[in-house]
C-alpha cells in the first residue's frame, strides 16, 4: 500500500505530455491531487514562476513537505511515493507479469501451494478494476463495491500469504536464460534481470482513450469503458453516449439501451464500421441517435460529467448535448509489446494460448484479458489466473520437480 498523500499539487497544461504522463501516473497508483491549469489559471502560473524563481518548467509537483518535483520521470516520482522498483531476489520458481485480478489470484493460488512466486507491475497494482468507480456484478457482493476498495482486498490477501509485489517496474523482455536451460530470463526497466522457471503475463489490456480535455478527469464519473459494468448505474436516464462505430459500440449501446431513453452513438467516421446486421438494428430503433463524421472535441464537468462538445468535420458545426453518461468503445490495445516473436499472437496483439493457458514458449503462460478469447470480464480474469496457476503447478512439477502442496479448495 502507498501511504496516504494530502495536499499534493501538480501544476501543468492540457497540452504538455509530460504533465498527462505525471497525471496517468499518479491516478494510476490512486495518488490524489489537485491539478492547476496554468493556462487557465494566473495565480497557478504565478506560483510556478515563484518556486522555479521566474522558470515555468512544467509539470511542477509540489509535495506536502514543501519540496516540489519539476518535470520528473516515472522513476522519481515511484521513489518520491516509495513504490518499489526493483525484486528482492533475482531468482523465482514464478514470475508473474501484471498485477490486477488474473495475476493477484495466480499470485495468492501460488503462495498457497509453496510456489515462490513474484508480481511486477508496471502500474499501480489493481490493475483497470481498481479505478473503476463501482463493481456491481462481482459475485459476493450483492451491493456493490468500489473497484479500488475491491482490489486493495485482494492486494493485502495477497500480502498476507507473503507474496512479493513489485508495483512500479515495467518488463522490458522476457527470453531464454543461457545461464539456466528451461528457463526464463525476465529483465526489467532498471536493468535488473530475473531467472524463472515459468513466467506468467497477465498484463491485461488497456482502452484506446479519446485523448481530448476532461476525459482524464472525469473517468469513473460519467466517462466509461465498460458497459456492463457501469451501465446498470444509469437505469432512467435521458440519453446516454456511445464514442465508436464498430461492432463492439453498437454492442454495448443496445445493451445501454436497456437503461436509458435515449442512446446518441456518436462516429468520427462517416459511416459506421459495424456489421450490416449490427447497424439495422439500431437504425431501426427509435431509441438510438446516429452521428456519424461527429469528432468530440472536449468533456466538461465539476466531479461529474455534465456536457459533451462535439463538431462535425464536414463543416466545422459545434454541437453540445448532456448525456449522463459517454461510454467509449474505439478499441482495446494489448499489453504485449514486450514479448518476442517467438509468442504467437492473434492479429489485434493478443496472445494465442491453449486450452490450458500455455502461450507458444515453453514454460510461459497467459491469462486475463492480454490473452486472445478473453471475456474481458473481472470474474473470469479471476478464475483465469487460477486456472492458469494450476497448469503453471504441473509444469513446475513435471519440468523442474518441485515439490508444491495441493489446495483444492
Amino acid at each position: 500500500m502507498i501511504p496516504a498523500v494530502a495536499d499534493l499539487t501538480v501544476y501543468g497544461a492540457a497540452w504538455c505530455p509530460d504533465c498527462k504522463r505525471a497525471k496517468a501516473f499518479l491516478s494510476t497508483h490512486r495518488v490524489p491531487f489537485d491539478w492547476v491549469d496554468i493556462d487557465g489559471d494566473p495565480g497557478g502560473l504565478a506560483k510556478v514562476r515563484e518556486l522555479q524563481g521566474g522558470g515555468q518548467t512544467i509539470p511542477t509537483i509540489l509535495w506536502p513537505d514543501g519540496t516540489m518535483l519539476l518535470e520528473p520521470s516515472d522513476d522519481q516520482l515511484a521513489a518520491k511515493l516509495g513504490i518499489a522498483v526493483e525484486a528482492d531476489r533475482e531468482s523465482y520458481d514464478l514470475v508473474i507479469v501484471g498485477g490486477g485480478p488474473a495475476g493477484l489470484a495466480a499470485a495468492i493460488y501460488a503462495a498457497r501451494e509453496g510456489i515462490d512466486a513474484l508480481v511486477v507491475d508496471a502500474g499501480g497494482l489493481g490493475g483497470n478494476a481498481s479505478v473503476t468507480e463501482r463493481i456491481d456484478n462481482y459475485p459476493g457482493f450483492p451491493d456493490g463495491i468500489g473497484g479500488g476498495e475491491l482490489m486493495d482486498r485482494v492486494i493485502e490477501q495477497a500480502r498476507r500469504y507473503g507474496v512479493e509485489l513489485v508495483g512500479g517496474a515495467r518488463v522490458e523482455s522476457i527470453c531464454a536464460d543461457d545461464s539456466d536451460p528451461g528457463d526464463h530470463c525476465v529483465t526489467l526497466t532498471g536493468g535488473q534481470q530475473i531467472s524463472a522457471h515459468a513466467v506468467l503475463v497477465a498484463t491485461g489490456s488497456t482502452y484506446r482513450r479519446l485523448g481530448v480535455p476532461g476525459e482524464d478527469e472525469l473517468i469513473g464519473a460519467g466517462v466509461h469503458f465498460c458497459a456492463t459494468c457501469d451501465g446498470p448505474f444509469y437505469r432512467g436516464a435521458d440519453e446516454l453516449l456511445v464514442v465508436g462505430g464498430g461492432n463492439s459500440a453498437l454492442e454495448e449501446g443496445m445493451f445501454l439501451s436497456k437503461f436509458a431513453k435515449t442512446i446518441r452513438v456518436v462516429q468520427r467516421e462517416a459511416e459506421l464500421s459495424a456489421s450490416s446486421l449490427l447497424q439495422d438494428k439500431v437504425r431501426n430503433d427509435p431509441r438510438f441517435v446516429v452521428e456519424a463524421g461527429v469528432e468530440l472535441v472536449e468533456l466538461r464537468g465539476s466531479g461529474h460529467l455534465e456536457e459533451v462538445v462535439a463538431r462535425r468535420r464536414s463543416t466545422g458545426e459545434e454541437l453540445v448535448w448532456h448525456p449522463a453518461g459517454a461510454f467509449v468503445f474505439i478499441g482495446l490495445d494489448p499489453t504485449s509489446g514486450f514479448l518476442g516473436p517467438e509468442v504467437e499472437r492473434d492479429r489485434w496483439g493478443f496472445v494465442v494460448t491453449d486450452e490450458a493457458y500455455r502461450a507458444s514458449l515453453p514454460g510461459l503462460y497467459v491469462a486475463g484479458d492480454v490473452r486472445a478469447g478473453s471475456t474481458k470480464q473481472l470474474a473470469s480474469a479471476v478464475g483465469e489466473g487460477v486456472a492458469a496457476l494450476l497448469s503453471i503447478r504441473m509444469y513446475l512439477q513435471r519440468h523442474h520437480h518441485l515439490a508444491v502442496v495441493e489446495v483444492n479448495d
